[in-house]
Formats: structure tokens, sequence, C-alpha cells
């Protein structure tokens, strides 16, 4: 197993009790992109992240490796609060009647407007959440005749937080995807699971200490030079192994396999960054809710991270695929998130400190017309995973922990490990 993300990981958990794994990890922590970073009070998750209740296969695998999701995620029912703009909270009612009465109850949004989203939402429904051809989010929503103010308010920072990728290039059909497997199922499917716990304790470091537990070899801190298949078998820099999961994004992996098809659909593959604010406040925030926003504001999400990880005062402000002109100034960043945090506290005084943790290549691009590889490469034992194989989904940890899965299921098949 090459990389320990959350991908490597759940490849890893698959197969531990079958075979003897070996995990190499450049980094010193597990985790990927999705981790703790820091040490002591200067610790801080290097993004925010958010589960959904369709995440069955990170919410199983959590369970597996011993870190119980009803513990560590806050579970509430969808809920959009946008200072400003859109207000909904669905009820815990069976799907669609969940969808249908939140959204009757929703403020901030003409009736105009809820009629469209009502509209375009059933006509997707309909379809199967299927499309015929691919086709960018626009353009769909411009064939369903959706106004501004839905785009604005409900479908940009859908896409935004769903796929990380601006809506004029972002591909309905993976947004579709998205829809069904979480508005489109039954009502905890579409549920918000919000982190209780930092990101390294939500599941990498449990992960770790099951793979431990079970006599798999953890090398952290060993960069893998060379992979290559010979005479039946897959070398890690000079050493044998059975088989080969190579779970790195798409530029390491290239680097290490000889896959001309490989290379021809990574060059494929565009990237765009994930920025968080950090600002730290002498007293508790308050905000209301636990994750909310203003519209028209500096980040498209705020997260209180005193009313979920106790970490008091602590706000997580996050910008999903941003300019590059909007990372510029982080200082100027930084004062305006502070302005809409102003907008919902004003008694608050200014923030004590900040920090803004920016990933250039954080996702994948999920665009209209990418061409994903399998598990399976061109080199005998030598497979794929992450979140760029998983065939369906944008760049979230469930495409992630999927693809670990259908990595390792690749392996057992032509290993003939029983399943």
């Amino acid at each position: 197993m090459i990389g320990a993300g959350w991908a490597g990981l759940a490849a890893a958990l698959e197969l531990a009790e079958r075979a003897d794994v070996c995990l190499f990890e450049a980094g010193r922590a597990p985790g990927g992109r999705a981790r703790r970073l820091g040490h002591g009070d200067s610790r801080l998750d290097n993004g925010q992240h958010i589960l959904i209740g369709a995440y069955a296969e990170c919410l199983r695998l959590m369970r597996k490796a011993g870190a119980d999701p009803e513990r560590l995620l806050l579970r509430q029912p969808m809920q959009w609060r946008r200072e400003g703009g859109l207000s909904m909270r669905c009820p815990a009612l069976p799907a669609p009647l969940h969808l249908l009465f939140g959204l009757l109850a929703a403020r901030g949004l003409s009736w105009r407007a809820k009629w469209q989203l009502a509209r375009a939402l059933q006509h997707l429904k309909r379809a199967g959440y299927r499309l015929a051809e691919d086709c960018s989010v626009d353009a769909w929503l411009e064939a369903q005749r959706q106004g501004e103010e839905a785009w604005r308010e409900f479908w940009r920072p859908l896409v935004l937080s769903a796929l990380n990728t601006p809506t004029a290039n972002a591909s309905m059909r993976v947004l579709a995807a998205v829809l069904r497997d979480s508005l489109g199922a039954e009502r905890a499917a579409s549920d918000l699971l919000l982190p209780r716990v930092d990101l390294s304790a939500l599941f990498p470091e449990p992960a770790c200490d099951w793979l431990g537990r079970r006599g798999a070899t953890l090398r952290f801190g060993r960069r893998v030079e060379t992979l290559a298949s010979r005479d039946g078998r897959a070398w890690v820099d000079g050493e044998a192994f059975d088989a080969a999961i190579l779970a790195t994004a798409p530029y390491h992996a290239v680097a290490l396999l000889d896959d001309a098809a490989l290379r021809k659909q990574a060059a494929g593959y565009r990237y765009w960054p994930i920025c968080t604010v950090y600002l730290q406040y002498a007293k508790p925030l308050a905000l209301p809710a636990a994750m909310c926003a203003v519209s028209g504001g500096a980040a498209d999400w705020l997260f209180d991270r005193g009313a979920l990880t106790g970490e008091t005062g602590l706000l997580a402000a996050v910008l999903s695929a941003p300019a590059p002109e909007r990372l510029a100034d982080v200082d100027a960043l930084a004062a305006r998130v502070a302005a809409d945090v102003a907008r919902l506290r004003p008694d608050l005084p200014p923030p004590l400190s900040r920090r803004a943790i920016v990933e250039r290549r954080a996702t994948f691009a999920s665009e209209q017309g990418l061409a994903r590889p399998t598990a399976k490469t061109s080199l005998q034992c030598v497979y794929l995973a992450g979140d760029w194989v998983c065939p369906d989904y944008p760049a979230t940890l469930e495409g992630a922990v999927r693809s670990g899965v259908s990595a390792a299921a690749a392996v057992m098949q032509d290993l003939r490990i029983e399943q």
C-alpha cells in the first residue's frame, strides 16, 4: 500500500484480515489531505471537511476501525443557514417529504425561486438522476430555467461544497450522482455529519491503530521512489510484493508508473484550491448554527469549532474553489471573514489571531467529460486508489474510501483471496 490517505487506509482495512499489509507513507502522519496539522496548542485541521448520511462506506470503515460515528460526528437533519439569504431546515420526515416541507418553510427565498428549485429537483428524480449526455451545471440550470436567486442561494453553494468546482465547468452528471445518494435517497442520507474531533482522530489514527493491532507494517516518513511489475510481482523500491495499491494523487501516480494510458488520463485533470481561514476569538462565538454562512460573504461556510469540537472561540471559514486573486492577500481575506462574523455577532470583539491554510491542489476539478481510470492499471499486480479513481463521485472523503474498497476487492479477486 503506497499512501496513507483515506483511500489507502480504506484499502488496508479491507485487506488486513486476509493478507499481510505493508503501508508506505511519505509523511509522518496518516490522513493525506484530511488530517490535523501542527502540534500542541497550534494544531489545526488542514481543511474543514463534513460528511453526510449517504457516506455509507466512510461510516462502515469508521466503525470497523473502532471510531464510533455516533460519538465522533454531530448528526443534524439537512439545513441551510445563510444570513441575508436562504435559511432552511428539513424536518425529520420520510423522504421526500422532509425536503418538500423544508423548502416550503424556507425563509429568504422567493416563492418563484422555491418553485424553480422544486421543479428542477423533481425533474432529476423522474429521470432517475441520470443524464443521457453530460453537460456543465450552468448549462443544465439554464435548460431548467433556474433564476439568478436560486443559483446564488442554493445551486452555487451546493456545487462548490460538493464538487469544489465552479458551476460553469462542473459536471452535472457528477452532481446528479451526489443528489441521487443524498436528496434522492432515504431522509437520513441527507443528514449533515459534522466532525466533533479533529480529522486525524476521526478516522486516520484509529485506522492505523487497528492495522497495527492486526500485524500490518506501517512505514511512515518513507517516500517510495520506484514501482515496477516484474515476474508476476510488484516491486516497491526493490522489495517484492504480491500486489501494490498506489493510493496517491494523479501527479504522483504518473511519476511512479510507466503507463502511457494513465499519463494521458492524468493530463486531463485540473485542480482547484480550498482555503480555510481560522480566526480565534476571546469568547465563545455562539453562531446561529454550528455551520452557517453570510449570503454574499467572503467565505462559503462558517464553522463554530467551539460548538463542534470544544475549541472555544475558534472559527473555521471555508472558501471552495476560490479564484487566485482572492488568495493574494491573506490579511485582507481574514478581515473580510471577520466582517462576516460581525454581521452574525456584532457584539464580538475583533479576533485575537488568524491563520489561513491553503491547499493549492485540494481536489481535482469535477468537470464534464472527465475520463477517470479504473482500479486496475496496465501493470500486472499494480492497482490504483484515490478520490480521482472513484467513477461517479467528486473529490470527497466518500469517493476516496470507495476507491480504496474497490482496489482491495480487485486485488482479492486477482489473487483469489476469499472475500
